[in-house]
Formats: structure tokens, sequence, C-alpha cells
């Protein structure tokens, strides 16, 4: 009886107190990491674009901005999104809402952790847009590092909508709203 003791322990146990163990050491860097690296291999053609790139960027007046795409909810939306921000719908994404830009312009797509933006992104490149990036860690990684969100045109806020509460533990808690879950639906565009 003790040889499956020792069994489930080392191959049950110890991996799940490991991997405990790593999550509470990495945290949420260690999921955003998995999330991209998941995501990157669902759809390899989308590139990324670090959050302190796009930051970095925006600042730069100098330069052509690119277009900023939310692609969440509309409620996920109301609560906070990237100033300049367009929304489009991750599930039946349409170009009207861009109002057609040329497709050489920039776009830098996200949605709270990459997801959807990588799925908008890669559709925006089947539409023929050349420069398209997507915002690795997305809302929630913007969020954390304290960079700049809106709730409206000129009303600053600092909270984010979480998805669900599973997905909202990637938001540190004094980002999170209090906000009902986002309704599940295909990512698929």
């Amino acid at each position: 009886m003790r040889g499956w003791v020792k069994v489930l322990f080392f191959l049950i146990l110890l991996p799940i107190l490991l991997g405990g163990i790593v999550l509470l050491v990495a945290g949420r860097p260690l999921a955003f990491e998995v999330i991209q690296r998941k995501t990157a291999a669902r759809l390899p053609e989308v590139k990324w674009i670090p959050t302190d790139e796009l930051a970095t960027w925006r600042a730069d007046t100098g330069q052509p901005q690119p277009i900023i795409v939310d692609a969440r909810t509309p409620p996920e939306f109301a609560i906070s999104h990237l100033p300049g921000a367009l929304p489009i719908d991750p599930y039946r994404p349409s170009l009207r809402s861009l109002g057609t830009p040329p497709t050489q312009t920039a776009i830098v797509v996200y949605s709270s952790a990459g997801y959807r933006g990588a799925r908008v992104a890669s559709w925006l490149a089947k539409q023929g847009y050349s420069t398209v990036v997507n915002l690795a860690g997305g809302i929630f990684k913007w969020a954390n590092e304290g960079r700049p969100l809106l709730r409206e045109e000129g009303h600053p806020t600092a909270m984010v909508h979480p998805y669900d509460q599973r997905w909202g533990y990637l938001v540190e808690k004094r980002y999170r709203a209090l906000a009902p879950a986002v309704p599940k639906q295909s990512a698929a565009p």
C-alpha cells in the first residue's frame, strides 16, 4: 500500500505543489507569457507589441500614430479602454467601425489578455492590412502597469472589466471593476 502512496505523491501531489509554488513566485507575468505563447501557437501569423513599446510609440508625437482597436464587448469597453481606442466586435468584426483606413495604416489591437485581440488582428491582416499588431497582455497588463485608461472621452479611470471571475485574477485587485461576467461566445471572427 505504501508504494501506491509514493506513486500518487510523485505523480500527482508533487507536481501540483510545485506548480502552485511557481505560480505564487512568477504570478501574473508567467500567466501573460503562457497566454501569449498558446495564442501565438494557434495564430502564428499575428505579430505582438509589448505594452512598453506601445506606450513609447504613443508618447512620440513626431511619428505617425497607430489606430488603436479594442476587441472586447461593449460592456467591457464602457468600463474602460485605451485613449482613442475604437471598438470592434470581436465575434463579428467589421471595417465600418474603423472607418476603412488605408491598408498601410498601423493598427494595434488589444483585448482583455490577448486572445480576442489576436483573432481580430489575424482577421484584419486577412483583410489586407499589412501593419497590424496585437498588444501583449492586453488591457489587463496595461492597467496593471498603471498606464492611462478612459471610461469615456475626458474621463480617466483605473478600473478594468475583469471579463469573468477566473480571468479577472490577471488584473490587480485595485484595478478590477465589479462587473458581470461577459457571456461566453466563440472567439472566432
